[in-house]
């Protein structure tokens, strides 16, 4: 399947073809006119002008922060543009070899092969992302994203890259970085271009417009957004969640520790049973979204059942609304792993862009949170269940 719809696309677009600029985020631009009442084309055209004057096009990308280490050129030339090989092996174009026919060419998670797969690709663009070693609300390490490419993400269409050479995987990391960056910063101007330049049916005049230099207010405004952004991905590695060290049990230390889990598993303070059911087989039902499909429907007011509400997004390249499913526990399959260190992090932090909550880490029980030990005893209730079909 994945290489006739790779056929597809590359009969369509060309694998080999140039292609001269990314899309523009119309469903952002949509879901903001819905929110702030107002038009926002004037907004997304000059958004979308800003971000390729400092971020390139698909086949020439540019890096506009220097010496940052988040992403470096070479990796992003290697990685954009047409698929090509060269005389000593070297790939070139391997986002669109590897990743566009899931992630589509700007990172949107809506590309061809999105519409057969559940859940959807991840769209890069909002800087979300789940599965990583860092707190909830940061951006996940370059090793983060690595470890995804080599492992891939287990119960899902994203599958392992282990196969690709070390510098293959290193100039994905940054493309993904690139793709990332580049499409939040993307959002971020054209929310600023309405809420602080005062964008709307016309121009706001040479000293508000957006434009990439900080020689007049637009231009520092879009500045701001760029350094918050890029800002927020350096710090990540110094976001990283610290796990305590896990015991090995055996025996009736092992057991007490499950059913210790077990009665977190269904008390108010961890409440997973609330949401993974009972027997942690996810069969309760569930009416709610992840963050990806609220941002254009529940959080601007519209029902994603709504047909005709939605007919404007889906035509602009949103996928169509699909309610989210809490994880099977009992089948042993972990999206972002099921090692101990992993099943703590999701614990203590929740996953971003979803309604998994976090549970509070405290010193001494206290009915509000769990102490370490209590969230070791829900980790190894959690990963027996699978054991115990």
């Amino acid at each position: 399947m994945r290489n006739a719809v790779l056929f597809v696309v590359c009969f369509l677009v060309g694998c080999d073809a140039r292609i001269e600029t990314f899309r523009p985020n119309e469903v952002f631009s949509l879901s903001l006119a819905k929110s702030r009442s107002t038009s926002t084309e004037l907004a997304s055209q000059d958004a979308s002008r800003v971000v390729q004057e400092l971020y390139g096009t698909p086949d020439e990308p540019l890096w506009p922060v220097a010496d940052n280490n988040l992403a470096d050129l070479q990796n992003l030339s290697r990685s954009s543009g047409p698929v090509s090989s060269e005389k000593d092996g070297t790939h070139r174009g391997l986002f669109r070899e590897h990743c566009v026919v899931c992630h589509a060419l700007e990172g949107s998670g809506a590309g061809p092969a999105s519409v057969f797969q559940n859940p959807y690709p991840r769209d890069f663009r909002h800087g979300v992302f789940k599965w990583k070693s860092t707190e909830r609300g940061q951006k996940p390490t370059r090793q983060d994203i690595r470890e995804l490419l080599v492992k891939g993400i287990p119960g899902t269409a994203m599958p392992s890259f282990a196969l690709l050479n070390p510098e293959d995987l290193d100039a994905l990391v940054d493309y993904v970085v690139f793709l990332s960056t580049r499409g939040e910063v993307e959002r971020r101007v054209t929310a600023a271009a309405i809420d602080e330049l005062d964008y709307g049916v016309s121009s706001p005049g040479t000293e508000l417009e957006l434009n990439s230099s900080n020689e007049t207010e637009g231009g520092e405004v879009v500045q701001q957004v760029l350094e918050r952004v890029h800002s927020d991905w350096a710090e990540a590695a110094d976001r990283e969640v610290f796990v305590p060290p896990f015991a090995d049990l055996s025996g009736k230390k092992l057991t007490d520790s499950i059913a210790r889990g077990k009665g977190f598993f269904h008390g108010k303070v961890a409440n997973c049973a609330g949401c993974h059911g009972p027997a942690g087989d996810g069969s309760l039902p569930t009416l709610d979204y992840d963050d990806w499909t609220k941002d254009y429907t529940t959080r601007i007011g519209l029902t994603p059942d709504d047909r005709e509400a939605m007919k404007p997004f889906r035509d602009a390249g949103a996928l169509r609304p699909r309610v989210i499913a809490p994880r099977t526990l009992r089948n042993g399959v972990f999206h972002g792993g099921g090692d101990p260190n992993s099943l703590y992090r999701r614990i203590t932090q929740g996953i971003a862009g979803t309604p998994m909550p976090a549970v509070e880490v405290v010193s001494e029980p206290n009915g509000k949170g769990l102490t370490v030990e209590q969230i070791w005893d829900l980790v190894r209730y959690v990963r027996q269940l699978s054991t115990t079909q």
